[in-house]
């Protein structure tokens, strides 16, 4: 009998979600996914103002996706599958000011992805 639990969601990661260390702090585990891109969007680095974030991560600033609309633009990174209770931990793991938000990746997969919500900074 299959004892893990069912995955019912999508997330598209494109920086630390990425990385084991933080996959096994936040989830307990390592997540199982594969390589997307998200088309019409860019990478800029934002300064972070949670502290306790910098602190946990160890840098202050971090890569944000930036809304271009240009279907030249896109940003790597893994789509992984999660359970909506591992959506929820990964909504405590993000620093305050990001948000999370649906979209389509180029494979055609809806997929949730974090990004700062005041795109103003």
């Amino acid at each position: 009998m299959d004892h893990e639990p069912k995955t019912s969601e999508h997330l598209f990661s494109y920086g630390t979600l990425q990385t084991d260390s933080v996959q096994l702090s936040t989830f307990g585990r390592r997540l199982d996914g594969s390589p997307d891109k998200l088309i019409g969007y860019c990478l800029r680095m934002i300064q972070i103002t949670d502290q306790e974030f910098v602190a946990t991560i160890g840098a202050e600033y971090h890569r944000n996706l930036e809304f271009t609309g240009s279907a030249s633009d896109f940003v790597e990174g893994t789509v992984f599958s999660v359970t909506q209770q591992e959506l929820e931990q990964a909504d405590a793991y993000e620093p305050d000011g990001y948000t999370r938000v649906r979209v389509k990746l180029r494979s055609g997969t809806d997929a949730w992805v974090y990004l700062k919500a005041d795109q103003s900074n």
